[in-house]
Parts: structure tokens; C-alpha cells; sequence
């Protein structure tokens, strides 16, 4: 196996999905050719790339879906051997200057979960190598969960508009929050708030709360 073209359906999407079902970390590394990290905190990075390119995934860093042609996003899920979710997982870097003008229906957060395809693996404590990959997971929100995540975009949006984003930590959302995103802890923004005032921010992304996804992974499993 190596690196694949883009799935031109679904439907192909959702087999090679499938094929990885049951592999290891270290298996599908070695079938891409690309060598494992040497530490496990780099982990997950990690294994979202070795997914990316073991599906086709196109889209890279850039705002829309990773199979923009389907608009599907794909995202790897840590679990632990029982199936419980682990973390929150990392939905978009939130445009900081923009979100306050920005409709729910257009947003790059919107697009990026308007359809998923949750790939779930092992977490920690499982050796790297060892993770093994579980069924593929289709989610389109249902119309609370689309009602859920459009109340907390608004709330974000609202509350970034209206200059508070200092005090806008990881409680706020019921679906989604809003922390800190990048490389460094050094990173820095220009940000403008709604009187144009302008401010130097670190990065913030929104993240979906691990409960959140675990109530999705529970109805799509048709346990609730």
C-alpha cells in the first residue's frame, strides 16, 4: 500500500476506510513507507497524516473538507480499550477577525462538520506501533446535534465580536470549545475586535468536546 489517490466516491472512500479497519499503527506506517516518530507525543499528529495518506486525503492545511470533492472531513478518533473517547478533537483554527460576521451555514467550522468520517484508534496507554484501528464512523448531525453546534457558534462568534476572547476559555460551549491552537507556545495573531481595536492573540481553535463525540459515537453505534 502506498499513498493513494483521492477516493473519486464515497462509497471508495468507505472501503479503504474499512481496509485499515484492524490494522496497527506500525502496520499502515510501514505499508506507506513513513517511518514512526521517536516520541509518542507526537503521536497523534502523526496518525492523522498516516490516515490523510493512506485515504487520499487532498485538502492538507487549507479551510474546507480533506475530500473536498465530497465534502468530507476525516478525523481520527483516540479511544481506550473500551471504547471511551479520550479527547476533544480539533475541528478548525478559528479566523479570529472574521467569525463575528460570519453565518453558521458558511463558516469553514460548519463545512468541516457538515459530514465526518471518524476513524477510531487506540489511545494511550498503547504503544504507538501497537495502536490498532477501528471501523469507520460516517457522522452527518442530526438536527439537535446541527442545532447544538450552531447555538455555540453563535455564542463564540458573539463573544469574540464583542472583545472577550480573553475570557472566553474551555468551558464555554455545550458541543464545542474554544482553546488555544499552535505550534508553539510562542505564536501570536493580530486581532481586531468589533470597535477595531487591534490585538496580538494567540491562535484559537475550536475543538469538539470528547462528550460531545461520545454521544455521537453512541448513536451512530445505536446505543441511545
Amino acid at each position: 500500500m502506498t499513498r493513494e489517490a483521492g477516493p473519486a466516491t464515497l462509497d471508495a472512500l468507505l472501503r479503504r476506510a474499512h481496509a485499515i479497519a484492524g490494522m496497527t499503527v506500525g502496520e499502515l506506517a510501514r505499508a506507506q513507507a513513513m517511518p514512526l516518530p521517536p516520541s509518542t507525543t507526537q503521536g497523534k499528529g502523526f496518525v492523522g497524516g498516516l490516515v490523510e495518506r493512506a485515504l487520499g486525503a487532498s485538502a492538507g492545511s487549507r479551510s474546507e473538507p480533506d475530500f473536498p470533492h465530497l465534502g468530507v472531513e476525516l478525523k481520527t478518533l483516540p479511544m481506550d480499550t473500551s471504547g471511551r473517547v479520550l479527547e476533544s478533537t480539533f475541528v478548525a483554527t478559528i479566523p479570529l477577525t472574521a467569525i463575528a460576521r460570519q453565518e453558521w451555514d458558511r463558516s469553514t467550522i460548519q463545512s468541516k462538520l457538515a459530514h465526518v468520517l471518524f476513524i477510531p484508534v487506540e489511545g494511550r496507554p498503547v504503544p504507538l506501533a501497537s495502536r490498532r484501528f477501528g471501523a469507520p464512523l460516517e457522522w452527518i448531525p442530526d438536527d439537535e446535534e446541527r442545532a447544538t453546534l450552531e447555538r455555540d457558534f453563535e455564542t463564540i462568534a458573539e463573544r469574540i465580536g464583542r472583545g472577550e476572547l480573553d475570557r472566553l476559555d474551555a468551558h464555554a460551549g455545550v458541543a464545542m470549545q474554544v482553546r488555544p491552537k499552535g505550534q508553539r507556545a510562542t505564536d501570536r495573531r493580530l486581532h481586531f475586535d468589533e470597535g477595531g481595536e487591534g490585538h496580538i492573540e494567540h491562535p484559537r481553535g475550536a475543538y469538539l468536546r470528547a462528550r460531545f463525540t461520545a454521544q455521537v459515537v453512541a448513536r451512530l453505534r445505536g446505543r441511545r
